[in-house]
């Protein structure tokens, strides 16, 4: 299809500094924060720049082809958008947005259990095309009632969340109140009202809330109650048995995600999981842990033939993608980038975001004399 790039932000460090301003403080923190002191955070960034590829300017070259099958489906790029939970608190109606440009443009999108829009709405949009990306209940009810609807939208690619087994402390979330519960004080209040554009995007659409958990949560619940209801209702400390029982129950393919020690990927394949995708959570979760494309790389030289490897954290366009493919990965997920353009942009983000992944993308393959994805190895230095 036809890209459509604003010409005003031809990159996402545009669309990040066009974000900053239009949306209040905290929303944004919120989006490009990690934890603790942000060093995985930059790690995420240094080691992927480290990456170095070869150009082969005179091989023969005739066409860049970035059509990339995976699971089944051919996708028109070899990227997808990673989950983000309350993605509507960032920009009103942004799952929606994201998950209707993904299904133009023929890439996979992930709803996470905790967005702001339904399993439904999503299924509804994308024609049953989007993944979803589950949160582990502690009920079993809970837990086969999300899966049962995911199901029936016609999902086909299940996301298990692993990386969570406790929430990243993330100080400028706890400054701004944006813990669980969350509180709006003062400070949060004259935000809005310094975006205005925010604000009534936000009276037209609603206040964000968890929309897929909606049949779940206690009617009238105020924010004490909503922290107390999560706490009870969900645990993301994944297991071996967990992890077989929802096996058992799935018919689809299953990833897992978060995952980067060899050890768990021993034991996922074993489980019969399909795919990992190789996270650290955007560098949101454990400051003294690696980057993601680190232990990827690590992975793929051992487990490539026996399982999907992907990677998500820390790609921002279209070098990074090159570089995570020709250092194996078999897919590629970016969240912030996405989200920077719908926050940016609005309505147009997601179209004008992914459109500059594949522009970028493109230039890449052609620069480097690189026909199609798989030849990405090739030109790794």
């Amino acid at each position: 299809m036809k890209l459509n790039i604003n010409s005003k932000y031809p990159s996402v460090s545009d669309l990040r500094k066009r974000t900053q301003v239009k949306i209040p403080k905290f929303a944004f923190e919120y989006l490009d924060g990690g934890c603790n002191e942000d060093v995985n955070l930059d790690k995420n960034r240094s080691d992927l720049q480290k990456i170095e590829l070869m150009p082969h300017y005179l091989s023969k070259f005739d066409q860049a082809e970035m059509r990339t099958t995976l699971f089944g489906h051919t996708y028109d790029a070899p990227f997808g958008i990673a989950p983000i939970g309350l993605q509507g608190l960032i920009w009103p109606n942004a799952p929606e947005i994201l998950a209707r440009a993904a299904v133009n443009h023929n890439i996979p999108f992930i709803l996470s259990t905790v967005s702001t829009a339904s399993i439904e709405r999503i299924g509804e949009i994308t024609e049953g095309k989007a993944w979803f990306q589950l949160y582990h209940p502690t009920q079993e009810a809970v837990k086969r009632d999300l899966l049962e609807r995911a199901a029936a939208v016609g999902t086909n690619v299940l996301v298990i969340l692993a990386d969570v087994p406790s929430f990243g402390f993330r100080p400028r979330d706890v400054r701004n109140g944006l813990s669980m519960p969350p509180k709006m004080n003062f400070k949060n209040i004259l935000e809005i009202f310094k975006h205005p554009d925010w604000a009534v995007q936000t009276l037209i659409y609603g206040q964000p809330n968890f929309k897929s958990l909606l049949p779940y949560m206690p009617k009238k619940l105020n924010l004490k109650g909503l922290g107390a209801f999560m706490d009870a209702t969900f645990s993301g400390r994944l297991n071996e048995g967990r992890i077989a029982a929802i096996r058992e129950q799935w018919k689809g393919k299953l990833i897992i995600k978060g995952i980067v020690s060899e050890e768990d990927t021993l034991k996922v394949i074993k489980l019969g999981v399909d795919g990992v995708i190789v996270s650290n959570h955007g560098g949101r979760q454990l400051d003294a842990g690696q980057s993601s494309i680190v232990p990827m790389i690590h992975l793929v030289k051992k487990y490539q033939k026996e399982i999907k490897i992907m990677v998500d954290s820390g790609l921002r366009g279209g070098p990074d993608i090159a570089r995570a493919m020709a250092s194996g990965a078999a897919f590629t997920f970016m969240g912030r980038s996405f989200m920077y353009g719908v926050g940016a942009l609005g309505k147009q983000g997601g179209d004008h975001s992914i459109s500059l992944m594949k522009k970028e993308l493109q230039q890449v393959m052609e620069q480097l004399c690189c026909q199609t994805t798989n030849d990405f190895k090739n030109h790794l230095i």
